[in-house]
């Protein structure tokens, strides 16, 4: 990385082209592209105890705006909406706790839940927020969202003011936590087309300025019904990673996300915070042997991974650490799950690298190691495609790893680069790097259970019917706390499930540390662990952040 310093000077007089100009277009900003450093301070405000400035990754830019029902909030990179309120919240420990709503119940076939909620929340515009608010949301995220899944809610009804009924086409015993990422939007100001660039809301910031590709400016919402948000004034800036990591050699932000790349790097002024995340990396391992093709043609199968025992000699025989430590620069722990350190997380699937049984069960399997290095079977010999996502160079650097390590066992393995324009396709018979976590169970059920059109899971050829019973009881239960036994057996009840034990459809190899470079005298509030996307989870609580 000796590189980037040495280009840091070549780039300091551009660095803000286009950031802190207003409300200008693009080709405005770059009439104005060198900002002095007292300007930058004077409009940030960054030297006052109020105020923080945060530079996100290009893709943490909502493209809709800040519309909860084209995805603002939730989707791949869930975070709390911070513009508007939500009924519940996820705590630190990822268990639900409570935000418009004041108490919450389901009945006890799971198809009906009332939400009571609280009679001081107002409108930026002055106006109530009332149960026929939260109504009229839920029952359009329904129609319009394209990022969550709202099959399960049949409509909402306020039955007055201060409660809301959600009718449930089928029991959904995780609801609460998508009513913790459903931004609560007015009635009476909400138009599709324009409310994403002009939201009107109830949470702990008001949307004070949006210059598109550039920078969002959030300021505290003075008639929050609740606690006063410390950071008044909160600027988003949308950078490259190479740009924020300038932004913060420069001393123009206070927040910069970075990667496990720069870490070996220092900036004066600012230390390396690294967050814990359940936004991990595994590989899936079709399941089903090739020569078959799904509704669409396309072929799913691998004769290689539809070995069980293959698929248990791939688990075991990669060393994780040894991705954390030379991949990851150490900023990361070892993955075993789609869901670890989450309430609903089976420790069972934890397993200790021992390329030695690795080895055995492949010779078990009938792959014996040939004079090249290299196993056979059948005169067949041992090899494995890895597909990654094109452009990113850590999930690039993990299948070199993976690959390695791989054919340390005897497996010959070729990696390549793919868009997900073909990925999805390719990874029917092909295993493919993917990024996974949330803050919620449906992550095991949309990797894990069968799909009634298709035969097999969505993402993977894969499919047990007693994995599927423990996850439809699971969202079937009207306990949320005891659902969480049900998701642990499915993942493992002792005969069967998705661990090493059993099916293991997926190999999970890391969980990847969020990296943030922060300035000394900065104290970012405790963090819930993150899930998938190193985005906006930073700022869930920017709201409690303080000087020193």
């Amino acid at each position: 990385m000796k590189g980037i310093k040495s280009v840091s000077l070549l780039l300091a007089g551009v660095l803000l082209l286009g950031i802190f100009t207003g409300c200008g277009t693009k080709g405005d900003s770059q009439e104005s592209a060198l900002v002095s450093e007292s300007n930058v301070q004077e409009e940030t405000g960054r030297e006052e105890s109020a105020s923080v400035v945060a530079a996100m990754g290009p893709t943490s830019e909502p493209e809709a705006g800040f519309d909860p029902a084209f995805g603002w909030g939730a989707g791949e990179h869930v975070h709390e909406p911070l513009i508007q309120s939500t009924l519940t919240v996820t705590n630190t420990d990822l268990t639900i706790g409570y935000d418009l709503a004041t108490d919450v119940s389901v009945s006890e076939d799971g198809l009906t839940w009332t939400v009571t909620i609280r009679n001081d929340a107002v409108f930026t515009d002055g106006e109530a927020l009332t149960a026929s608010d939260v109504a009229f949301t839920y029952n359009t995220v329904k129609e319009s969202s394209s990022v969550n899944d709202f099959t399960m809610l049949e409509y909402a009804e306020a039955l007055d003011d201060s409660a809301v009924v959600f009718h449930m086409t089928r029991a959904f015993s995780i609801w609460p936590y998508t009513m913790a990422v459903v931004g609560i939007v007015p009635e009476h100001a909400y138009d599709s087309a324009s409310y994403g660039a002009n939201p009107i809301g109830s949470g702990r910031y008001m949307l004070k300025q949006w210059d598109r590709g550039q920078q969002v400016i959030l300021e505290a919402n003075p008639n929050y019904y609740g606690e006063a948000p410390k950071m008044q004034r909160v600027t988003i800036l949308f950078m490259e990673e190479d740009a924020a990591f300038l932004a913060a050699q420069a001393g123009q932000v206070d927040v910069a996300y970075t990667s496990a790349t720069y870490s070996n790097e220092s900036v004066k002024g600012y230390s390396l915070a690294a967050y814990d995340s359940v936004d991990n990396r595994g590989f899936n391992l079709p399941a089903v042997p090739a020569g078959q093709t799904n509704e669409n043609g396309v072929a799913i199968g691998n004769d290689f991974t539809s070995d069980v025992l293959v698929r248990r000699a791939l688990n075991i025989g990669v060393d994780r650490q040894e991705m954390i430590d030379n991949v990851l620069n150490g900023y990361g722990t070892p993955a075993y799950s789609v869901c670890d350190q989450m309430p609903w997380y089976n420790p069972s699937s934890q397993v200790e690298y021992d390329p030695e049984a690795a080895g055995a069960l492949l010779d078990e399997a009938g792959w014996l190691m040939g004079p090249d290095g290299v196993r056979e079977k059948d005169g067949v010999k041992a090899e494995l495609s890895l597909l990654y996502s094109n452009g990113d160079s850590v999930r690039q650097a993990l299948a070199a790893d993976f690959a390695n390590q791989m054919e340390a066992l005897g497996i010959s393995c070729k990696i390549e680069g793919v868009g997900w324009d073909t990925a999805y396709d390719r990874a029917l018979s092909t295993p493919l790097l993917w990024g996974w976590g949330a803050h919620s169970p449906m992550e095991l059920y949309n990797i894990y259970h069968t799909i009634a059109d298709t035969g097999t899971a969505l993402y993977s050829p894969y499919s047990n019917k007693s994995v599927d019973q423990y996850m439809d009881e699971a969202l079937a239960c009207s306990d949320l706390e005891k659902s969480y036994q049900l998701w642990q057996q499915a993942q493992w009840d002792g005969t069967t499930g998705v661990v090493q034990q059993g099916d293991i459809p997926w190999v999970w190899l890391v969980n990847i540390d969020h990296l943030y470079w922060v300035r000394d005298g900065l104290q970012v509030a405790e963090q819930k662990i993150h899930p998938h996307g190193h985005g906006w989870s930073i700022v869930n609580n920017v709201d409690q952040w303080t000087w020193n």
